[in-house]
């Protein structure tokens, strides 16, 4: 598994779908525990409290820069990290996010001129040793990452969201046109992570249907809960901490629509994922197992039962053998309880997804 990076402009994102006032999921709202995690705020959302003159701030600049071209293609040739020249766009990246005026940096003007910053100066050193030395992901430093037309919060202990994962909304949204009847129902997004998937889906459904996400992590709950609320969606998505189908017991039968991103990568390929993979992300959200596939059979089997007649399904998974294995199992272990399996690619090419529906 390895991280991609695309990050568009800031200011062609964030657009907020707002709720109907009128429409009330009581039983599914975003509540957190009182011993959740307070999720941190992403950097370009937080207000410009500290400053730096020009010149120290070019000062840092320079010194990131060269940090940054130190590497080369070190990181790339170990295991397929990012190379200098990435890493220079991330540095870029990380001034727009942290300063105000961030163009008065490639400006002529004095050096003693003040600019704003979201954070202290002292800290910009810090994160960006953490990037080059650590290899703390560029996610998790700047505290989001840009996904479908969304910018969710992120931060360490949350899987971030890959953009192939982005196809499991437009599945969904192919179901629904084919079948308006899923479009009333209730669909759950288990293993939620950062809520992308669910908030994707929530957006699909707009004034009908609502979404219920559910997470193992309490970290992942509050930063779910918190991106759900960034998006005006709390009272279409409720959010519930607790083990893939066990917050759901009390709808068994009745889910319009099941999707999940779930862990699939084998126990011994951990080791040899790169080091912003294997090292930071939560091993929660990768490891499934000797064979990568114990969390993908457990969903299918409980697929079964959790899925109301016609409802639809979507998981995602390592690549051809996992699909295949998985539509193998569903075929002769759940026999008569799927119908019009498919194994779906990614925008590469790799068959990387399972759908179905529940037979009725």
């Amino acid at each position: 598994m390895r991280l991609a990076y695309h990050r568009p402009s800031l200011s062609l994102l964030f657009p907020i779908f707002h709720a109907n006032p009128k429409r009330s999921i009581s039983n599914f709202s975003v509540s957190l525990l009182p011993t959740s995690p307070k999720p941190q705020i992403p950097l370009f959302l937080r207000p410009p409290t500290y400053s730096s003159t020009i010149s120290e701030l070019r000062k840092w600049r320079k010194w990131a820069k060269t940090l940054a071209s130190s590497v080369g293609s070190k990181f790339s040739e170990s295991d397929n990290g990012p190379d200098s020249t990435l890493l220079l766009r991330e540095l870029n990246w990380l001034v727009e996010d942290a300063v105000e005026t961030h163009h008065l940096l490639s400006s002529h003007g004095e050096d003693d001129v003040e600019v704003k910053l979201r954070l202290k100066l002292e800290d910009l050193y810090n994160l960006w040793k953490q990037r080059i030395e650590d290899r703390r992901p560029f996610q998790y430093i700047v505290g989001c990452e840009h996904w479908r037309d969304l910018v969710l919060s992120v931060e360490d202990g949350v899987l971030i969201p890959r953009p192939e994962t982005e196809l499991i909304v437009d599945l969904v949204g192919d179901a629904i046109r084919e079948n308006e009847e899923l479009k009333e129902g209730l669909w759950a997004d288990l293993g939620t992570g950062s809520g992308a998937i669910a908030i994707g889906i929530g957006r699909i459904l707009r004034s009908c249907g609502r979404v219920v996400a559910t997470d193992l992590s309490p970290v992942a709950v509050a930063v779910a809960s918190y991106n759900i609320q960034r998006y005006n969606l709390q009272d279409k998505i409720g959010m519930k901490l607790g083990s893939w189908f066990e917050p759901l017991k009390d709808v068994e039968g009745e889910l319009a629509g099941l999707v999940s991103n779930p862990p699939y990568i084998p126990s011994e390929d951990i080791s040899g994922l790169q080091a912003e993979v294997g090292k930071h992300e939560p091993i929660l959200a990768l490891d499934g197992g000797a064979s990568g596939m114990d969390d993908l059979l457990h969903l299918c089997r409980g697929a079964a039962s959790m899925l109301k007649p016609g409802g639809f399904f979507a998981f995602e998974t390592n690549g051809e053998k996992q699909c295949r294995i998985l539509v193998d199992y569903m075929q002769s272990e759940t026999k008569g309880s799927f119908r019009d399996l498919e194994i779906v690619s990614d925008l590469a090419g790799k068959q990387r997804f399972v759908t179905g529906f529940r037979s009725r």
